[in-house]
């Protein structure tokens, strides 16, 4: 029976799969993989392994289980396994998933394999998945499974439980039935709970609740993981605009959204992919990377031209070459602070156009609270270090200006990106450390061109 272990254990785990791969056990790797591990553990594991040994672990699975362990794998892992298999085998791999895995998965194929994986399904499996493909996957009819189980008003409690009992089993997370009129529009929900403790001889009409909570299939993915959050929700039926009930959405799926929506927000902070791969290939992992470097590289040319234009200050005043960096370095700190602050404001609904203005108030007084006491810090400093009392009322002033700009640019930059359609996770920290280089060096060497002109 596999087990859920945690990270010492499965570090263990994986340092035993290295040495009996390295003695070339194959069989005892065999033994482990698949009757000592759950699947999530055995993704985790293959994440975790360099390219070489993933394949052999791969093949080493047992076929049944290899469809629940594609599921947990992220998505460059999924399309490599994936493209070594042809459309019966990927059917055959994934063939008890459920509704949204299987759409998942299939998401990463070229269309032609998913046409032929859709052609070897019989109707029913095909149409369900059909409905899940034909929304984005970053909706709530992306995130859906079709797979629901429905009642009628009319019908007693009775009635439904000799029904349920027809079933061999009931589908994961099920916490309550959808109960749906002839027209398969959705009037409210039988919870288990309530079921089991309700006369048989009531109808479910009497017994069921109205006042439920639903999803349009339109709504994002982000907004979903927001409604679950607030709600406290383990399940919640999927309508369209007319109320036909389409699906339902589980908390495990709310759950690999939100995990995805942190990975998104770290992982684009350092311009890099959420699903970026620790042990990927060298060529890819420097073409990705390379992408980034050479934008920043721009940006740092930018801020150099800048410098560059008050070269002859420079060479007047040696202090100020000195002293350059602790302005841009201070503004880029305080616009970090700020844009993080925004950014996940805004991932989890929290700004919008009645609350904005008091956040950037807030955010202004703030910085002009921290600039007023730092500047004087540093300005103390300046002088006592090159004893020159003009030098420090110049960073002073300069690094006020920057802390100031630093926040209102935090606070507005992520709004306009987004206004733009363009990531701020990822764009966002990129143009913000450009703008605090700009604004700290334009306003610490202009100051003192004219405090030493």
């Amino acid at each position: 029976m596999a087990t859920q272990f945690t990270q010492d254990q499965a570090e263990q785990q994986l340092q035993s799969l290295s040495d009996a791969l390295d003695s070339g056990s194959l069989r005892q790797v065999a033994r482990i993989l698949n009757k000592g591990l759950s699947p999530s553990d055995i993704a985790h594991l293959i994440e975790s392994s360099p390219p070489k040994q993933r394949s052999v672990l791969w093949n080493l699975v047992d076929e049944d289980q290899r469809g629940e362990v594609l599921q947990y794998l992220s998505e460059d892992i999924q399309s490599y396994f994936l493209s070594k298999l042809n459309a019966q085998e990927v059917l055959n791999v994934t063939g008890d998933l459920d509704t949204d895995d299987l759409a998942d998965i299939l998401q990463q194929l070229p269309d032609a394999v998913i046409l032929e994986v859709l052609d070897s399904m019989d109707a029913q499996d095909r149409q369900r998945i059909e409905e899940v493909l034909s929304y984005p996957e970053d909706t709530a009819g992306g995130l859906m499974n079709t797979d629901t189980i429905t009642i009628r008003a009319d019908i007693t409690v009775d009635v439904v439980l000799r029904y349920l009992r027809r079933h061999r089993s009931l589908p994961d997370m099920t916490d309550s039935l959808l109960v749906v009129s002839r027209r398969d529009e959705l009037i409210g929900i039988l919870p288990i709970t309530t079921m089991l403790v309700s006369s048989p001889n009531a109808t479910v009409r009497e017994v069921m609740e109205t006042d439920i909570i639903s999803i349009d299939v339109t709504m994002s993915d982000r907004d979903v993981a927001n409604l679950f959050e607030r709600q406290d929700l383990v399940t919640a039926p999927v309508i369209n605009k007319t109320g036909i009930l389409l699906g339902r959405i589980t908390i495990d799926d709310v759950v690999d959204v939100i995990r995805e929506d942190a990975d998104h927000s770290l992982m684009s902070m350092a311009g890099l992919d959420e699903e970026e791969d620790t042990f990927a290939p060298i060529k890819i992992t420097a073409r990705r990377r390379a992408v980034w470097l050479g934008i920043n590289l721009l940006t740092a040319f930018l801020a150099s031209a800048v410098i560059g234009v008050f070269e002859d200050t420079i060479e007047k005043v040696v202090a100020l070459a000195v002293l350059m960096p602790i302005v841009a370095s201070m503004g880029g700190i305080a616009g970090s602070q700020t844009l993080t602050l925004v950014i996940r404001a805004m991932a989890v609904g929290q700004i919008n156009q009645g609350n904005l203005r008091w956040l950037l108030n807030r955010e202004f007084f703030v910085s002009l609270i921290n600039g007023v006491f730092w500047s004087l810090v540093v300005a103390g400093a300046a002088m006592l270090w090159f004893h020159d009392i003009v030098i420090g009322l110049v960073i002073a002033a300069a690094l006020l200006i920057n802390l100031v700009a630093a926040a209102i640019v935090g606070t507005c930059l992520p709004i306009f990106l987004k206004s733009r359609n363009i990531d701020p996770a990822l764009a966002g920290s990129v143009l913000l450390t450009t703008i605090t280089d700009v604004v700290g060096f334009l306003s610490f060497l202009g100051l003192a061109t004219l405090a030493y002109a």
